[in-house]
């Protein structure tokens, strides 16, 4: 990163950006709930009644588990805006929207709020990041890593990355803490006190997890009045997909060669909130889910910014931050791999740290 962070300001970017852009349009925001909402209640009406429930089917219903996934992130996406307040003015109707969006998501909401807000407090800090930090190439960790990827090779260990990233990344994190922070070890979203979550967290994770349960609940009753199987292929399978989704989308924000983290020494907020990337996804698929890959720089400076001028924003940001802005033009797909087949970082000197060369 050039010297050129130390010259600019979150008040200057923030004044480049038209103050208009900033202001929350409630109905403006529902009419998105509709949609991401509609989408997916119309796939699964469809499915529901055209796909047959049978084994030769499997590949029909594989199509429509990515697809309503896909379409469904939408839905935790809006959730996550609300858990930044950008809904509305009135805070308490952004924990209520947002509670519901992402409980029904089996996203446990204020647990979920709260590492999330302290991903954006700590982004690309070393030791005290949240979600996704890198391994320490030099660490036991990191050595084990380099040692299944000299035996793997580079193809097969980016593939397990992947898998273990869109597969395992999300309940492990809930679960674990794993790539949370280094600094706070094991942490779990369930469970109150520990290193993330404080003693007066309680009420909230509490409050969390009974929304978990009343879902489960509707999930076990469902099932005993129809099946297993059409609850697995009507919610489980889609609900696989969004979970995909939100980790690879996460991963690919915060995982490149190029972009630095930071240790103590060198960390401030600004540089952590730039060093983020905006990738280069399908045009279909960054609509349904609301641009959130393509303008999270933006997001990460102005987080209470609303995702339907996200775009426009993003113009002004790239304006007045000029090279210090990520962008990566390559597919997706390639981006992931790329990114799949890094190991852990090593320090470059004056508090810097990037990934390590093969």
């Amino acid at each position: 990163m050039s010297k050129k962070d130390l010259e600019i300001t979150v008040g200057q970017i923030r004044k480049a950006i038209p103050q208009h852009l900033f202001k929350k349009n409630e109905l403006r925001f529902l009419v998105s709930v509709g949609q991401a909402v509609s989408c997916t209640l119309l796939l699964t009406y469809l499915a529901y009644n055209y796909i047959p429930l049978t084994w030769l089917a499997l590949p029909i219903w594989v199509a429509y588990a990515f697809l309503t996934g896909t379409v469904a992130t939408g839905i935790w996406v809006l959730g996550h805006e609300c858990g930044h307040f950008a809904f509305s003015d009135i805070r308490w109707l952004n924990d209520a929207l947002g509670f519901i969006l992402h409980e029904i998501l089996l996203v446990p909401y204020y647990s979920w709020q709260h590492s999330h807000a302290l991903h954006h407090a700590k982004t690309n800090h070393l030791t005290e990041g949240e979600t996704h930090n890198p391994v320490i190439i030099d660490s036991k960790m990191g050595k084990i890593y380099q040692k299944m990827k000299d035996i793997l090779g580079v193809e097969s260990f980016a593939c397990v990355q992947i898998f273990n990233i869109a597969v395992l990344g999300w309940p492990l994190y809930l679960l674990v803490g794993v790539t949370g922070g280094s600094a706070r070890g094991f942490t779990s979203h369930f469970i109150v006190p520990n290193k993330l979550f404080p003693p007066k967290m309680l009420v909230k994770v509490t409050a969390s997890n009974i929304g978990l349960c009343l879902v489960i609940y509707g999930l076990y009753k469902w099932y005993q009045a129809t099946s297993f199987a059409e609850v697995m292929a009507l919610y489980i399978g889609p609900y696989l997909v969004v979970n995909m989704w939100l980790t690879i989308i996460t991963f690919l924000q915060h995982t490149d060669a190029d972009v630095p983290h930071f240790d103590e020494t060198a960390w401030t907020w600004l540089k952590g909130a730039l060093c983020t990337i905006d990738r280069n996804y399908p045009l279909w698929i960054d609509a349904l889910q609301f641009e959130i890959g393509t303008t999270h720089v933006v997001h990460h400076v102005f987080s209470e910014l609303p995702h339907y001028n996200a775009r426009e924003a993003n113009i002004y940001v790239k304006q007045v931050i000029g090279d210090l802005y990520n962008q990566d033009a390559k597919k997706l797909w390639t981006s992931l791999y790329n990114s799949a087949s890094l190991v852990g970082v090593e320090h470059k000197g004056n508090g810097v740290w990037k990934f390590a060369k093969a």
